[in-house]
C-alpha cells in the first residue's frame, strides 16, 4: 500500500489523497497550500469556516486547479428550510460555484425525508455534487447504506476506538460501496499523551495515529485537523512512512486499549 497514491473514494468516484485537511483548528494558508502540493486535495470546508482555508481554495482555484480539489461543506441543519441557507454562505465565503460534497453532521439513523430533499434540490441546482452522512452510532451506517442515500460515511476510528472493524468495514455492500473518510484519528489527542501511554511504551505522534487509519484497507480518507505548520508537516509525514507493519499496529493496539482504560 503507497499512501502517496491518491485513491476513489468509494462510489462518489471522486479521486482523493489519503489525508483529508480541516480549517477548523487554525492553521495558516501556507500548511493547507503544502498539503495540497503533496496530493492532499480533501478540504473539509466546516463548521468553522477559517479565512485560511477560503484564501488556499481561492488561489487554487484561480490557478485553475478547482477540479483537482475535493471541497466539503458540513451542516448541522436539522430543518430542511435552513439548509440552502447554509450551504450557499459557505459557498460565498470561499468564492465556489459548488461543492463537491455535503456533508450531512452527526446523525445516528437516517435523516430526515425533508432534510434529504432538501439536499437533493442543492444537487439538481448543481450547488453540490455528492452527498455524505457523519455519525458516533456506527451500528446505523450498514442500515443507512441499504438506502443507497449516501455517497460518502465519515465515522469515529481509531486505535482507542476500533469498534468501526466489527461494527462498520464489514457490513457494508461491497457493490456501489459508500467511500469512508474517518475523523478523530488521535481520539481528540489522548492517543498523543505521555501520561495515557502503557509504561515502557513509545508515546504516538500524530502521523503515528493517521498511519494506524490508513494501514486499515477500508478507509480511504484520514481527516486532519492541524493548529499550525508544524502540526501540518508532522501529518505530512504520514504519506512518506506508508502503513504500519504488524508489530506497530500491535503497538498502537496496546496504547489505544491502556487509553481506553482496559
Amino acid at each position: 500500500m503507497d499512501l502517496t497514491e491518491k485513491r476513489t473514494l468509494g462510489r462518489s468516484g471522486l479521486i482523493v489523497g489519503r489525508l483529508g485537511v480541516s480549517c477548523g483548528y487554525g492553521a495558516p494558508t501556507e500548511a493547507f497550500e503544502e498539503a495540497f502540493e503533496r496530493g492532499c486535495n480533501y478540504f473539509y470546508w466546516g463548521s468553522l469556516r477559517r479565512l485560511s482555508m477560503a484564501k488556499t481554495i481561492k488561489s487554487i482555484s484561480t490557478q485553475g486547479k478547482r477540479d483537482k480539489l475535493v471541497v466539503v461543506i458540513q451542516v448541522y441543519n436539522r430543518i430542511a428550510s435552513m439548509l440552502h441557507g447554509s450551504v450557499e454562505r459557505g459557498l460565498r465565503k470561499a468564492a465556489l460555484d459548488y461543492a463537491d460534497v455535503l456533508l450531512l453532521g452527526w446523525h445516528n439513523s437516517l435523516p430526515s425525508q425533508r432534510l434529504l430533499e432538501a439536499a437533493h434540490k442543492l444537487k439538481e441546482q448543481e450547488k453540490i455534487r455528492f452527498l455524505a452522512m457523519s455519525g458516533h452510532y456506527r451500528p446505523a451506517f450498514p442500515v443507512v447504506a441499504e438506502k443507497g442515500v449516501f455517497d460518502i460515511f465519515h465515522i469515529r476510528y481509531n486505535a482507542v476506538h476500533r469498534g468501526a472493524e466489527v461494527d462498520v468495514f464489514p457490513k457494508l455492500p461491497q457493490q456501489s460501496r459508500p467511500g469512508i473518510v474517518i475523523y478523530t484519528a488521535t481520539c481528540w489527542r489522548k492517543l498523543l499523551s505521555p501520561g495515557k501511554t502503557p509504561p515502557g511504551e513509545k508515546t504516538p505522534s500524530g502521523s503515528d495515529c493517521y498511519r494506524f487509519v490508513l494501514s486499515n484497507p477500508n478507509v480511504d480518507v484520514c481527516m486532519t485537523g492541524p493548529r499550525d505548520r508544524a502540526q501540518m508537516q508532522e501529518a505530512l509525514k504520514t504519506l512518506t512512512l506508508g502503513p504500519f507493519n504488524n508489530e506497530q499496529m500491535d503497538w498502537m493496539r496496546r496504547v489505544g486499549d491502556r487509553v481506553r482504560g482496559k
